[in-house]
């Protein structure tokens, strides 16, 4: 039963990140001054990575042999694509351009991509888990750098 414990893990990192961020957006309104240099890193950083998560999700959706790793790409699509257009927004507040059609090479879409069925699973499901813990570390850094009160 590790594979959905793992999932859960997922979710709940998923939960955490929607929290952290939507605690910085409020206390980092919209303003008309120059976005700092860590800021304009962090949003565009966040804006591949989200990108990243909604392709790895459909590309789950197809690939995924079980129906729970399928629902948990179509759930990274639905999650990702409305936190990317949210920070479309605060990226445009703090004066920050971010192409959404750019060129974007993720190894790991084209490692998955050549998997197929339960090894598919194993591999996405790992990534996912990877990669949310250091988003939330990320996330929690930035917190921290901006000593913002929770």
């Amino acid at each position: 039963m590790k594979r959905p414990q793992t999932i859960l893990s997922v979710v709940a990192a998923v939960g955490l990140l929607a929290l952290v961020s939507g605690v910085t957006a409020q206390q980092n309104a919209p303003t008309n001054t120059k976005p700092q240099r860590t800021d304009r890193n962090f949003i565009m950083k966040a804006a591949k990575g989200g990108r990243e998560e909604v392709e790895l999700g459909q590309l789950a959706q197809g690939k995924a042999s079980s129906d729970a790793v399928k629902q948990f790409g179509q759930r990274m699509v639905e999650d990702h694509g409305s936190a990317n257009k949210e920070l479309m927004d605060l990226a445009s507040s703090k004066g920050v351009q971010l192409d959404e059609k750019a060129a974007r090479k993720d190894p790991m879409l084209g490692k998955l991509s050549k998997l197929q069925g339960q090894a598919f699973d194993r591999e996405y499901v790992k990534e996912m888990v990877k990669d949310h813990k250091q988003d939330v570390a990320e996330f929690r850094r930035m917190h921290s750098a901006r000593s913002i009160p929770t």
